[in-house]
């Protein structure tokens, strides 16, 4: 039996959502497809001015920190910070609270994604205990680089997502680097998008300067909603508005069939499912597609939705 080892979006925004869908698997295995396992859930917690990817906004305290943490590493199941902004610097490794955050999770368990050299370096020095994982937000798109990546001393190396379904490139990359590659199955960006690394710096500048605003708590009452109102009024980006079923049309979308079929005969076992600060409708509706047996798609995906919106209040 193929292991097909996922990795969740966000501990933060989607946390009581994730830790439900990862009790349901335990409780009702049946209900899920065969091989399925929750590898980690990727994320950060506000004001984390290292943050990349997508922005966080807010301010979560110790205690609730501690918390979530615990919820999921007693569930077997890892929290994987998401360290990736571009534009970091070393007058930007001494931040109190992300420092703080790496000592409060810092058990052998929990793991860091990163995207710079300075930020690798500073917890290779100060934090050796983490697992590092490579960000896609390098970008790399030629194969003898990806070849060099997966040399250096990586848990895992996220594919860039324009590599998706290609899989000649796929074939060509050794057997013993495969259980390495972390797939980004389902980008919510444009094949090929020339922007990309624009976005993800024009990410980076935003969560620096509203981080050090957050870190005085004055503006915590904004969630995701509204940072994502602020982007895509600064950034327009048709693509990030799309809905999940939107971006299955995409060449770079990675179907189910590929998933259990072509890459787990291949040998890849991690998958990665995009979704950070989407609308918990559209994680929901990911979980489903990816996850779930066909004759249980509708069971999950109502149970799941009514506990979203129970929530709620």
């Amino acid at each position: 039996m193929h292991r097909i080892r996922f990795h969740l979006p966000d501990m933060w925004y989607h946390g009581k959502l994730n830790l439900r869908l990862i009790d349901m698997i335990k409780e009702h295995p049946e209900y899920f497809r065969q091989g399925v396992e929750i590898a980690s859930v990727y994320g950060c917690f506000p004001p984390a001015i290292w943050n990349g990817g997508r922005n966080v906004n807010g301010f979560a305290d110790e205690e609730t920190i501690k918390l979530v943490l615990d919820e999921f590493n007693s569930r077997g199941v890892p929290c994987r910070f998401t360290f990736t902004n571009p534009l970091l610097e070393e007058k930007h490794m001494s931040d109190p609270f992300c420092n703080r955050l790496c000592q409060i999770a810092d058990n052998g368990f929990n793991e860091c994604i990163v995207n710079t050299q300075v930020m690798e370096d500073h917890l290779r020095k100060n934090y050796p205990n983490y697992k590092l994982t490579s960000s896609t937000c390098k970008q790399i798109r030629d194969f003898d680089s990806l070849i060099a990546e997966l040399d250096k001393d990586y848990s895992l190396v996220v594919l860039d997502y324009n590599f998706n379904n290609d899989f000649e490139l796929l074939e060509r990359i050794p057997e013993k680097y495969r259980k390495r590659i972390e797939v980004l199955i389902c980008p919510y960006c444009y094949p090929n998008c020339k922007r990309r690394g624009e976005h993800y710096r024009f990410l980076g500048e935003q969560q620096i300067r509203l981080s050090t605003l957050n870190s005085f708590k004055g503006m915590a009452g904004v969630g995701a909603g509204g940072m994502n109102y602020i982007s895509e009024k600064q950034f327009p980006c048709e693509a990030i508005s799309l809905n999940f079923t939107q971006t299955t049309k995409f060449s770079t979308h990675v179907p189910p069939e590929n998933v259990y079929g072509r890459y787990a005969e291949l040998g890849y076992e991690h998958f990665k499912i995009e979704g950070r600060t989407m609308h918990p409708l559209n994680v929901i509706e990911s979980f489903v597609y990816y996850m779930c047996r066909p004759e249980y798609k509708d069971h999950v995906r109502l149970e799941l939705g009514m506990y979203y919106f129970q929530m709620q209040g």
